[in-house]
């Protein structure tokens, strides 16, 4: 770990260490800690590790908590101009840093973004992922075959930040601020879900011009790179060897496409799942109800690694 100020105790994980690690092209900031088998945990858009402040308490009384924020966004870093970071590449970088770690085999529990991540780091790292868990979403493939011109507008950040560079960075810089207060929330509905602080954490974090970037180039690579990827494990019935867990938003249920669990069982052999109440930020919004089919999948899936 660095001694850079960047290495600081969190405010929102005061039970845990700093993370401050180079591995994989990315230097990683966010938080690690706990005791027990290793657990990866992955924010998603627009935010960062902060995401898992309400859940991390009672994971990390039984597991060694991994929390990074995902490669360029948030205070990690990529360290110099590569092709874009593709899910392929971010799942490559996540398995640099757990070696760096030496921890060989590990669940992970992905949010938004960082579920389509880690869905990828298991199909393409099987022998390290002994479980994965979604949280909100469907791999893209599905949700792109789903979308009508309803979901489109709702979701119309997938199509505008993955235009070309550099039209989305530059409307972007105009008023950030303005940009991620809105896309929070239509993510909450006007609950209040975020407190202030963490509000005023995401919104720092999106000022960054290269936070924003790297923003831009994860939606670019959701429509080319990493869609093209799941078209070729879905031609080829190439599926995840892990148990997954499903957790979806009662918002999110409809009664016209196939349940969360029919879409995650084209994709692994063994699938559970369950609805949970409120909106998108499920870790946040709905921590409880996450952690009561969390602990127990976690429980039963992880206890058998050192």
């Amino acid at each position: 770990m660095s001694d850079t100020p960047r290495a600081t105790i969190s405010p929102f994980f005061p039970s845990l260490q700093p993370l401050d690690i180079e591995a994989g092209g990315v230097r990683f900031a966010g938080v690690i800690g706990g005791e027990g088998p290793p657990v990866l945990l992955l924010h998603g858009y627009p935010q960062t590790h902060i995401t898992w402040r309400r859940i991390a308490p009672q994971l990390a009384k039984n597991h060694t908590l991994v929390i990074p924020d995902l490669p360029g966004y948030g205070a990690s870093r990529t360290l110099a101009p590569t092709p874009r970071w593709t899910k392929r590449r971010v799942a490559e970088a996540l398995v640099a840093l757990m070696d760096s770690l030496n921890l060989e085999r590990f669940a992970v529990v992905g949010h938004d973004r960082g579920a389509r991540a880690g869905y990828r780091l298991a199909m393409d790292h099987p022998l390290r992922v002994s479980a994965f868990a979604s949280l909100t979403v469907i791999p893209t493939l599905d949700a792109m075959n789903a979308m009508d011109f309803r979901a489109a507008t709702r979701a119309f950040h997938w199509f505008f930040l993955a235009q070309e560079a550099d039209l989305p960075e530059r409307m972007l810089a105009v008023d950030p601020d303005a940009f991620i207060d809105r896309a929070l929330s239509r993510m909450t509905g006007g609950r209040e879900v975020i407190e202030p602080q963490v509000f005023d954490a995401y919104r720092t974090a999106f000022r960054d011009p290269m936070v924003r970037l790297a923003i831009c180039e994860d939606y670019r690579a959701a429509m080319n790179e990493d869609l093209a990827l799941d078209i070729t494990d879905r031609e080829s019935s190439r599926k995840m060897p892990c148990p997954v867990l499903v957790l979806w938003p009662k918002a999110d249920a409809t009664s016209d496409q196939p349940s969360h669990i029919e879409v995650w069982q084209r994709w692994a052999s063994d699938v559970i799942g369950a609805e949970t109440s409120g909106g998108h930020l499920q870790p946040e919004e709905a921590a409880d109800e996450v952690l009561a089919s969390l602990l127990p999948f976690l429980a039963k899936h992880t206890t058998s690694l050192g």
